[in-house]
């Protein structure tokens, strides 16, 4: 069935006000699965007419702090971006974006699309919008019962850059192994990397997703390890070795989980960010989004603004006042990145309210077996008071009894609420309780948090 595009926008967009006019969501889905199923092209047709046409990001971690930082820096640029904001990152979500910003005719009223896009999804994502840009962030091992292993989600990304024209610029990740020999042997790429080898270590983690060089098999040495696999790293057989980043940080200076000030070159200038996000895997979207930006011609002094103005995506390193205390949310979907927020976000010097939320829902993946790859041996020492909940909470509190985290320091309350109503009752005016979720529980803490009037609806964010 096909009618015309304008009526499929209409519906589409009638579609998603009935569904948040009733409670029903936020409308990030519905108005896709609506307006494709009455113009199957909708996406592609909209997207086609977009005056400086469309970016796509895409990685495992990063994706939509990347694409919002992005948004954040397009928009200070006149360039008035569209963006699927709330990380509906299928292709129905891309199609609901470009849907809900259309006007009567299906004409975008927009000026450019950036697109945040399921890892799996890029291919069919790439075909449908033609990007001018791809930016892939990394690609670390998630949700095995969905992706595999990350070979396979690099073949597709492999295969997909074969159909790409060569005006296509591809950004990638010169840190990540797995991202940076996808530009090998291609024009128009960008890479972007951290030169501070002083914030990485000379150890590599046991969870470690690139041990083999990508071109040859033999060994990688590496020189300094960010996280992951993410470091300066050569081959130790074929001479393979991380490219030179074009754009690149030269110093980083950390605010504990304020957040970094870091130091940017570009092959024309340099200039300093103040990143209001933690850790260094947001360092890494920041460089991301800028790199993009130049790629466009944005000045650095909106590069500057766009990073310095940014307010964090729900449940990315959110910030919510509840009574005077503060929760932290921060979400957590894979070993790297846990790894990442455990060492980089949680104190290590005071003690606190640490919720543990792990749900196997099938956005979360529901192999829950990656917990066995965190290092929760990290919490064993440190003088915090641990809450498991969610659907997996008894799993959880295993896992943690095998890191030799104390029983009398645990509580299992699968109940989210009641889990909250624990932590808050033991937090003081003044301190903050640290919230990490799996992605739905990350949901289900939103619409607690919404129903009590403590945030909006994450479609409004």
């Amino acid at each position: 069935m096909s009618v015309r595009l304008s009526a499929a926008v209409a519906a589409g967009q009638a579609a998603a006000a009935l569904s948040r006019r009733f409670g029903l969501g936020g409308g990030t889905v519905i108005a896709g699965h609506v307006a494709q199923r009455l113009h199957p092209r909708a996406l592609r047709t909209i997207a086609a007419s977009l005056p400086s046409g469309c970016l796509v990001v895409s990685g495992t971690n990063g994706k939509t702090t990347t694409s919002r930082l992005l948004a954040s820096m397009l928009t200070l640029s006149g360039l008035r971006p569209l963006h699927n904001r709330a990380g509906a990152n299928l292709i129905t979500g891309l199609t609901t974006a470009v849907v809900e910003n259309a006007g009567p005719l299906g004409r975008p009223r927009a000026g450019i699309g950036v697109f945040e896009v399921d890892e799996a999804t890029v291919p069919g994502a790439v075909a449908e919008v033609v990007p001018r840009l791809i930016v892939l962030t990394n690609l670390f091992r998630d949700q095995l019962d969905r992706y595999g292993e990350v070979e396979f989600v690099a073949s597709l990304w492999r295969k997909m850059i074969e159909t790409l024209p060569s005006s296509t610029t591809l950004i990638l990740n010169a840190d990540d192994p797995i991202v940076a020999s996808l530009g090998r042997g291609r024009e128009n790429v960008i890479y972007f990397g951290v030169e501070s080898s002083d914030v990485g270590t000379g150890e590599t983690p046991h969870a470690l997703d690139a041990r083999l060089c990508a071109f040859c098999g033999a060994p990688y040495e590496y020189l300094s390890n960010f996280y992951g696999h993410l470091g300066h790293y050569r081959c130790t057989s074929c001479g393979w070795r991380r490219p030179d980043p074009d754009i690149r940080i030269t110093n980083v200076e950390t605010h504990g989980d304020r957040g970094s000030r870091v130091t940017v070159q570009t092959l024309a200038q340099t200039f300093d960010l103040d990143v209001k996000l933690p850790g260094l895997y947001n360092i890494f979207n920041a460089l991301a989004a800028t790199a993009c930006a130049t790629a466009l011609d944005i000045p650095s002094r909106v590069i500057q603004q766009g990073v310095e103005r940014f307010e964090a995506a729900f449940g990315r390193l959110e910030r919510v006042l509840i009574e005077q205390r503060e929760l932290l949310l921060a979400l957590v979907k894979n070993p790297v990145g846990f790894n990442e927020v455990l060492r980089s976000v949680l104190p290590v010097d005071r003690t606190f309210q640490l919720v543990l939320a792990i749900n196997d829902l099938f956005a979360d993946g529901t192999d829950i077996s990656w917990l066995w790859d965190v290092d929760f041996e990290v919490l064993a020492e440190r003088p915090i008071s641990i809450v498991c909940t969610g659907l997996r909470a008894d799993d959880m509190a295993v896992r943690l009894k095998y890191a030799n985290v104390e029983r009398h320091r645990m509580e299992v309350e699968p109940d989210l609420t009641r889990a909250l109503e624990l932590a808050l009752a033991k937090t003081e005016p003044g301190e903050t309780v640290y919230l990490l979720p799996t992605y739905t529980a990350m949901l289900e803490t939103r619409k607690v948090l919404s129903r009590t009037g403590y945030v909006r609806g994450f479609w409004e964010d």
